[in-house]
C-alpha cells in the first residue's frame, strides 16, 4: 500500500522560505509520477509541481515559476518541494500525490494522496 506523508509547513513572512517533504513508502517509486498540489479555502486543489521519480524535467504551474523547485532523494524515498519568494497567495494545504507513468496536471489524476500540510504566508 502506497503511504505518503508531508511534513514542513508552517507559519512564514512573506519573502520566506520553506521546505516541504513528502516521504513515499509502500511500493518501489521508479515507475510513478509525484506532484506537489495545493489548496486554500474555499478553492479547488490545484496542481503546483510534478517530476518523474526517475528523472528527466520538471513541471510547475506558472504562478510558482522560479520560486518553487521540486526534487527527490533516492536514497530516502523522499519528494521535496522548496518554496522562495514566499507570497500571501501561496497560502493554503498543501499536498503529495502520486501516479504511475505519465505528467497530470489535474488532481482528478492522481491515485495517492497524502494528509496534507499547512502552509501561512503573513503579509
Amino acid at each position: 500500500q502506497v503511504q505518503l506523508v508531508e511534513s514542513g509547513g508552517g507559519l512564514v513572512q512573506a519573502g520566506g522560505s520553506l521546505r516541504l517533504s513528502c516521504a513515499a513508502s509502500g511500493r518501489t517509486f521508479s515507475n510513478y509520477v509525484m506532484a506537489w498540489f495545493r489548496q486554500a479555502p474555499g478553492k479547488e486543489r490545484e496542481f503546483v509541481a510534478a517530476m518523474r521519480w526517475s528523472g528527466g524535467s520538471t513541471y510547475y504551474a506558472d504562478s510558482v515559476k522560479g520560486r518553487f523547485t521540486i526534487s527527490r532523494d533516492n536514497a530516502k524515498n523522499t519528494v521535496y518541494l522548496q518554496m522562495n519568494s514566499l507570497k500571501p497567495e501561496d497560502t493554503a494545504v498543501y499536498y503529495c500525490a502520486a501516479r504511475v507513468r505519465a505528467i497530470a496536471t489535474m488532481a482528478s489524476q492522481y491515485d495517492y494522496w497524502g494528509q496534507g500540510t499547512q502552509v501561512t504566508v503573513s503579509s
